[in-house]
């Protein structure tokens, strides 16, 4: 028996009793959805004491299974680091300026560039560039179209229509 991976098993199972407990306080009516604000929390804290529990049988029989090797670095890389820090920071700074589609492409930019970074083939040509936020438009305007036309949820936009 490894100590650490039943101390991961005991953190697994404690930290989903308290979810568990955290959910059970919360109000139970359903809502439109036919289920009330309690029940994603019973789900994921349920769901933690049966991993949890799964991870402890199997530190007392003998230790984790198929576990690969490491496959990064020894260390991080602090500039890559640097790089979806900024990203995740610049978002929440120009969310409400840029609007949530340019603010998430930008994000989705500076993170790619600071996990290229710590791949060690930081790209930074304007063609790369462009791609990348190609496709952080890409990801960023049907989350937007989704939340705010389907579900009538106000995120915030650059423009009063709705769609960018």
């Amino acid at each position: 028996m490894k100590l650490e991976h039943l101390g991961i098993g005991l953190a697994a199972l404690a930290f989903g009793a308290a979810v568990a407990v955290g959910a059970a306080q919360l109000p139970s009516e359903a809502g439109y959805g036919g289920v009330g604000p309690n029940f994603l929390p019973w789900v994921v804290g349920l769901g933690l004491i049966a991993c949890g529990g799964v991870l402890v049988w199997q530190a007392l029989s003998g230790g984790f299974r198929a576990m690969y090797t490491a496959s990064g670095a020894a260390r991080g890389d602090w500039r890559g680091f640097a790089w979806v820090s900024a990203g995740i920071l610049l978002n929440a700074l120009s969310i409400t300026t840029l609007g949530f589609i340019l603010s998430c492409t930008l994000c989705f930019v500076l993170a790619v560039c600071g996990l290229k970074r710590s791949e060690g083939r930081l790209d930074l040509r304007p063609k790369f560039l462009l791609a990348s936020a190609a496709i952080g438009f890409a990801v960023a305007a049907p989350v937007y179209w989704m939340f705010t036309q389907l579900l009538a949820i106000n995120l915030p936009g650059l423009t009063q229509t709705g769609w960018l």
